[in-house]
């Protein structure tokens, strides 16, 4: 066993300890109001002896971008000449609902299991990034190139004022990234999402009279029909990327009426399109536009308006990537006992803007080997601690190798 190795074991009580403090602290986005959260982590971060850069985003940005508050936090460690590789995890995430059996902010620990909103995605890797940092620090290795974590607020909102802001103004340029994700596979590829608002409008009239009045509920479920009609055709647009398998669509929100004697003049849709790697965003999105706009078209009196609420770039294998995949396979391989594929999800992440900026990017953290397991976005979302353990050392492990130029 490495020294790496053991510094992890050793300090493995400290690490479930503070990923507990970081569930503790709700970060709920929405509303968004995620700079207590960050303020929390900064000092438990500066109590370990790290020295954070706390990154606030502009209030305009941040109301902009549907929140409240949002603190990016950055630690960077230099060991020496040599590439930066760049840790993103995000401590946002959403609310946690109902169904839970165990308190979603308490961190409860049951046979080896931690509970809460965000242990698994993604307030873990807070945690297996900054061990593994320590670990490398406490190693003694003579490492080339410097270690960034970045820890960031807006995932669930899109990761415009995480990642996206932090590569923007230039507060950081890496040569690689990892990206938070589960120890059982290696992400390369993910899904783009394209989310529109649509409004469909009509005339309002009393129930009585209803031919006086242009209903926008009636051309509403007409648009529905034949959006899911759409949907059925995109099983026919297979991707190559192991893990994902087509563009999808999901009508995710409806508003509309003004009450039940009322004959409805305005609709509201939201619309969720998954992007495939293989597929061109513009290209989607003028396409569903079309679509929209054709089949409202052709209702009298209709008008529809269309609004778009994100694009989402999706998440494409690219050059360099093989280099951390290799050594995140190699680690893994060991250390949790089975091979570990590399491969593409269907969701989408913050990944997407570091490879968006050039930097070559994969994704791996703590977690089990899908999502569904680990109750992601879901009712007791957990933790397997031996996971959290086993995937700091192969993160760790994968630097060292990085740094010393041996990968």
């Amino acid at each position: 066993m490495t020294a790496i190795q053991t510094y992890i074991d050793q300090h493995h009580a400290e690490q479930v300890a503070f990923l507990a403090e970081l569930v503790k602290v709700p970060s709920d986005n929405p509303p968004g109001d995620c700079t207590p959260h960050a303020a929390r982590a900064a000092d438990l971060l500066t109590a370990m002896g790290f020295t954070v850069e706390r990154h606030v985003v502009p209030a305009n940005l941040v109301t902009a971008n549907g929140m409240i508050s949002a603190t990016n936090l950055v630690i960077r460690h230099r060991f020496g000449p040599g590439p930066t590789v760049a840790l993103n995890a995000h401590g946002d995430v959403v609310p946690p609902g109902e169904g839970w059996s165990v308190d979603p902010y308490g961190g409860v620990v049951k046979d080896g299991v931690m509970y809460g909103r965000g242990v698994a995605v993604s307030k873990s890797d807070f945690a297996t990034y900054v061990f593994a940092l320590r670990a490398l620090e406490a190693s003694g290795l003579p490492l080339k190139g410097t270690v960034e974590l970045h820890l960031t607020y807006d995932e669930e909102a899109g990761g415009l004022i995480g990642p996206g802001w932090l590569l923007s103004q230039g507060i950081t340029k890496p040569d690689y990234a990892i990206s938070a994700g589960f120890s059982y596979n290696v992400t390369v590829a993910h899904n783009g999402c394209l989310h529109l608002e649509v409004r469909v409008e009509g005339k309002s009239a009393h129930a009585a009279r209803p031919d006086t009045g242009v209903d926008a509920l009636e051309a509403a479920t007409t648009l529905l029909s034949s959006l899911y009609a759409l949907r059925e055709t995109y099983k026919d647009t297979l991707s190559s990327v192991p893990g994902i398998t087509h563009p999808t669509l999901v009508v995710g929100l409806i508003s509309g009426g003004i009450n039940t004697n009322v004959v409805p003049d305005v609709v509201t849709l939201r619309i969720d399109r998954r992007i495939i790697p293989e597929e061109n965003s513009a290209e989607v999105e003028q396409e569903l536009t079309n679509h929209i706009d054709w089949v409202c078209g052709s209702k009298p009196g209709i008008t529809v308006a269309i609004r778009r609420i994100l694009l989402a770039e999706p998440f494409r294998v690219m050059p360099g990537q093989e280099k951390l995949t290799a050594l995140l396979q190699k680690h893994g391989e060991v250390i949790m006992g089975e091979p570990i594929p590399a491969g593409g999800v269907p969701i989408y992440t913050d990944a997407r803007l570091y490879s968006e900026a050039g930097v070559p990017t994969v994704l791996y953290g703590a977690g089990p080997h899908t999502l569904l397991d680990a109750n992601g976005h879901r009712a007791d979302e957990k933790l397997v601690l031996e996971d959290l353990r086993k995937a700091t050392q192969v993160v760790a492990l994968t630097l060292a190798d990085l740094l010393t130029g041996e990968g």
